[in-house]
């Protein structure tokens, strides 16, 4: 028997209908990786403490122990609608946030550090809502650029992008896709350009832990996450040989993101002082604050509660009685839904057996 719970309700309704979006105009041209991720320890010590052997955007263990590289972590934005289809490079990437969009659609924030393919795309523009979702890191967003609000916004929080001012960010026109979506990005070069002198380790973006420690109960084999409202914005996710598949996936066959977590967090949201080019309002995610979560794990769930100091802050998550709930080490799928309000549609999240 089916049974579903919506965590949260409709509040306003977006009154945007589907639109055709047209590209934002490039950015700066910064091309080159920070000199230093950010550290793991704010304290200092005459003794260093030693740097993880696991991988950070996915506590997995990396090989030989290996986890510094002489890059940062690049986040590519990835279009999430049928224009996109075939999206590329995903099934490599260590994470994916995935966030609401004018016109009721959704976009990626898809995030590489332990594999860096040389295609990923099609690369759209940026919102304000990446600087809290890339701040945390100090990562650098790929993207073919962004408006003027976001550029100015981008620049005060300090958060660095890699344009199509950099030759490894390029529209390929092949007759795959058309204009608007052929901008394709090669990461394995961009790491190879990086100026960074010194092998680094970003923190860890989740408190990592194992499947023993994760206390889900019921039964969540099939998981719907809603973010915008345009037509096919449900994410339908079925639990199936360990991994949960996205049913309405635009990703190439040949590069498939098959996350072993689905976390879907309620978040606030805003609109922007600006509007796309077809006019619609453009919605801001505040990927900062505290609210309620759910974590999908091994065909179960947890509800929880989620926090992030700031827009630097990395996410943490508590049970009801306090305690914290770390993430299974893994590749994770990050759904980021509107509370709702201020014109933006609330979001919801419902599972079923």
């Amino acid at each position: 028997m089916r049974t579903s719970r919506a965590l949260v309700r409709a509040i306003v309704p977006l009154a945007l209908g589907s639109v055709v979006l047209t590209g934002c105009g490039s950015g700066s041209k910064d091309s080159a990786d920070p000199a230093s991720p950010a550290a793991s320890s704010g304290a200092s010590s005459s003794t260093a403490a030693p740097t993880p052997t696991t991988w950070p955007l996915t506590g997995l263990s990396a090989p030989n122990g290996a986890s510094e590289t002489k890059h940062s972590v690049y986040i590519a934005k990835i279009d999430n609608t049928y224009d996109s289809k075939p999206q590329y490079g995903i099934g490599q990437a260590d994470m994916v946030t995935q966030e609401l969009v004018e016109g009721g659609i959704t976009r990626l924030a898809v995030f590489f550090y332990s594999k860096l393919p040389d295609k990923v795309g099609p690369i759209r523009s940026m919102r304000l809502t990446d600087i809290g979702v890339a701040k945390p890191l100090n990562a650098k967003l790929v993207t073919s650029g962004a408006a003027a609000v976001t550029l100015n916004g981008l620049a005060k929080a300090g958060v660095k992008f890699i344009d199509m001012n950099n030759p490894n960010v390029r529209r390929v026109l092949d007759g795959t896709h058309d204009t608007l979506h052929s901008v394709q990005a090669n990461l394995s070069k961009l790491a190879t350009s990086s100026t960074q002198k010194q092998a680094a380790r970003p923190q860890d973006f989740f408190q990592w832990g194992t499947d023993a420690d994760f206390q889900g109960t019921g039964n969540a084999t099939t998981v719907n996450t809603k973010i915008g409202n345009a037509p096919g914005s449900n994410d339908v996710w079925k639990y199936t040989a360990g991994k949960y598949v996205l049913q309405n996936s635009y990703m190439d066959r040949a590069s498939v993101y098959n996350p072993d977590t689905v976390v879907a967090i309620t978040v606030k949201t805003s609109l922007a002082p600006y509007k796309d080019p077809a006019g619609n309002p453009v919605p801001v995610t505040h990927f900062e604050g505290h609210g309620k979560a759910v974590i999908f794990h091994g065909g179960k769930l947890e509800k929880v509660k989620w926090s992030k100091d700031g827009v630097e802050g990395l996410p943490t998550f508590t049970a009801k009685d306090g305690t914290p709930v770390k993430v299974p080490a893994g590749h994770v799928w990050i759904a980021l839904v509107p509370k709702g309000g201020e014109a933006v549609s609330a979001g919801s999240v419902s599972w079923s057996k």
